[in-house]
């Protein structure tokens, strides 16, 4: 009997190690093409006072930390690279009558693809869907578009964005989200579906190199049943604003925030992030240690009056 357990004990080790070596692999930093294997890929935006892109800087004008301490630049390129694009358009309630707007500016986004980009389109309310592929075929992206918005339909903002996450593999190009949303998270609506939080959401981002860029629409005002009192002024004024996570988790995975007033050209937003996402720098650097930990990365500039955007973190490949 004891040889008989022992044995299979073997066996289900010898099982199990496919799995686990599976596991650590999803686990290490995705590879972009045209990045080496042993580089933290780092992809900055560069403003001047006045917000326009800088893209005239070389090598020399930058300067990478990992936690606090300078690292040599071992990658530099500021060529357009391929991104894979996926945009989620809120379709909640209170997006109620901003259909044409959502359509029209996610038309205006896709002019701006090239032919090396491909996207999916993806839309939240009752629920979380998004296109089957990435593709550039743009008649495919706008079959994907939302047709219809529902009056009572929820906000599940960081269910969208996880789902959204989970759709990249093992694309080997930049892996980019777009989300516009007018509302706070509704939480947990259905206990099926779980419950996703903002800092789950940068969690993920962070171990799988996503940026996210975010578009925080202020819909309008709209009047609260039995109308306005002081008990209800407050949830009035506040029901119609965008989730002031937003603005954190663009932060953090290197990509932008704006919000904007209903009425204002949601169109030339979504221009301006395809046109951003095209004119970044890509800096690289080897980790300086390999424990799958988190790190601070810290970009700089040596030039005055420039201002840099990229991502806070990494997690470390593990040896």
């Amino acid at each position: 009997m004891t040889r008989f357990l022992a044995s299979l004990a073997l066996i289900a080790l010898a099982l199990a190690a496919p799995g686990a070596g599976a596991q650590e692999a999803q686990q290490q930093q995705p590879i972009f093409r045209g990045v080496p294997v042993d580089t933290v890929p780092v992809f900055v935006t560069v403003t001047d006072r006045d917000g326009r892109l800088a893209t005239a800087l070389t090598q020399e004008d930058f300067e990478v930390r990992d936690e606090g301490k300078p690292q040599p630049i071992t990658l530099f390129d500021k060529s357009p690279r391929p991104i894979r694009l996926v945009v989620m358009l809120d379709v909640s309630g209170s997006m109620v009558g901003n259909l044409p707007l959502l359509r029209g500016a996610t038309e205006q986004l896709l002019k701006r693809l090239t032919p090396e980009d491909s996207a999916r389109i993806g839309s939240f309310g009752h629920d979380v869907t998004i296109s089957p592929e990435f593709t550039r075929d743009v008649a495919a992206l706008r079959s994907a578009m939302p047709t219809e918005i529902s009056e009572n339909a929820p906000t599940p903002l960081w269910r969208a964005l996880d789902t959204a996450m989970g759709t990249f593999g093992e694309v080997p190009e930049r892996r980019v989200i777009l989300v516009l949303s007018d509302g706070g998270d509704s939480g947990m609506t259905d206990f099926k579906k779980g419950f996703f939080s903002q800092g789950e959401v940068i969690d993920k981002a962070r171990r799988e190199d996503v940026m996210i860029y975010a578009v925080g629409l202020r819909s309008r005002t709209r009047m609260p049943p039995g109308g306005i009192n002081g008990g209800n002024i407050q949830a009035m004024l506040t029901a119609d604003l965008p989730d002031p996570g937003l603005a954190r988790v663009a932060e953090e995975t290197g990509g932008g925030y704006t919000e904007i007033k209903f009425g204002q050209d949601l169109g030339a937003e979504f221009s301006r992030v395809a046109d951003e996402l095209h004119l970044q720098y890509t800096l690289g650097f080897e980790p300086p240690k390999r424990d799958g930990k988190k790190h601070s990365i810290d970009v700089r500039l040596k030039k005055g009056g420039l201002k840099p955007r990229a991502r806070k973190d990494y997690v470390a490949p593990k040896e």
